[in-house]
């Protein structure tokens, strides 16, 4: 029994150097799929694990002396490298800043995000944890201004031929089945929605995606965890942050292309593989505002499990 994914249906392999191992049991401690156990001081593969070798790589990075190779499910012993030491890693007081120095930019210079940039973003992005692996992410790079207009100019487009969507007889059609939340957010915030990007963009004005120099569609395919694409998403609007550039999510479109013939139609023109349960766009460019000061935010709740 293998866990599939979009990428891979099979398990992964397990090879053990027996000479090299000195039964430290590491490996068999972080595995979760207990596919490893010890025998005679020696590590072996168990043939009752509870799934399958998924390829996590635990037991590859904790071997001291190398006597594990995991290969299958896009992993093998070539993606193993040395962690950077733990003095050159960000400390809190870092990072906080970090976080509260990010606000949402809508408003860019007219520069290009360079293809360097890019690159570094999108390596930050990989490194996110995910549910299962391999990753099952996928990302959609619109890397110029006149790409991401003219995603915007053909979503509006899009969204033209949806309007019966927003009606008010299919709002009231609808308000039984889907109940009172989903009534007032498509009230008060979708139909709303439609009519400021179809409006604005024949007045030459992108509230889509503000003619970003660059955007990043994080989506998965119908395997992914739905938090993936939002925390790889996450994870890049922060790296961005750390490279000088201004980000902003932006969560209209997603949920507007899921459904139905015509939002496939869609997705396949723009070179969207799959339907998602969750996605996101993330727009970046070099700010054209600067900021003075943040704002505080707070949660909903929080509360302590007794």
């Amino acid at each position: 029994m293998a866990i599939p994914t979009s990428r891979t249906k099979e398990k992964a392999e397990i090879h053990i150097k027996s000479d090299k191992c000195t039964g430290c049991g590491k490996c068999v401690e972080v595995c979760k799929d207990f596919s490893l156990y010890l025998e005679n001081n020696k590590v072996r593969v168990s043939i009752t694990p509870a799934f399958g070798c998924i390829g996590c790589g635990h037991c590859m990075a904790i071997c001291p002396v190398g006597a594990i190779e995991i290969s299958g499910r896009e992993l093998s012993k070539e993606d193993l490298f040395d962690l950077p030491p733990e003095a050159s890693t960000a400390n809190y007081g870092q990072l906080l800043a970090l976080f509260r120095r990010r606000r949402s930019v809508r408003e860019f210079l007219d520069k290009e995000v360079e293809p360097e940039i890019v690159e570094k973003i999108l390596d930050a992005a990989s490194t996110s944890p995910m549910g299962l692996p391999p990753s099952d992410v996928n990302v959609l790079i619109l890397d110029s201004k006149e790409k991401t207009r003219k995603f915007a100019v053909d979503f509006c487009e899009y969204l033209n031929g949806m309007k019966w969507f927003v009606s008010k007889w299919f709002l009231t059609m609808m308000r039984p089945f889907w109940g009172k939340v989903n009534d007032e957010m498509f009230k008060g915030f979708v139909k709303p929605l439609f009519d400021i990007y179809i409006h604005n963009i024949r007045e030459g004005i992108n509230l889509v995606n503000y003619d970003a120099p660059l955007a990043l569609y994080f989506y998965g395919s119908p395997y992914t965890d739905p938090a993936d694409p939002i925390v790889a998403a996450t994870t890049a609007m922060y790296a961005a942050e750390s490279l000088g550039l201004g980000t902003c999510m932006l969560g209209g479109v997603h949920p507007l292309i899921q459904s139905g013939k015509k939002a496939e139609r869609f997705r396949e023109e723009h070179g969207i593989k799959y339907a998602s349960r969750e996605g996101i766009f993330v727009v970046f460019g070099y700010p054209g505002m600067k900021y003075r000061k943040g704002i505080k935010r707070t949660f909903a709740s929080t509360s302590v499990m007794n």
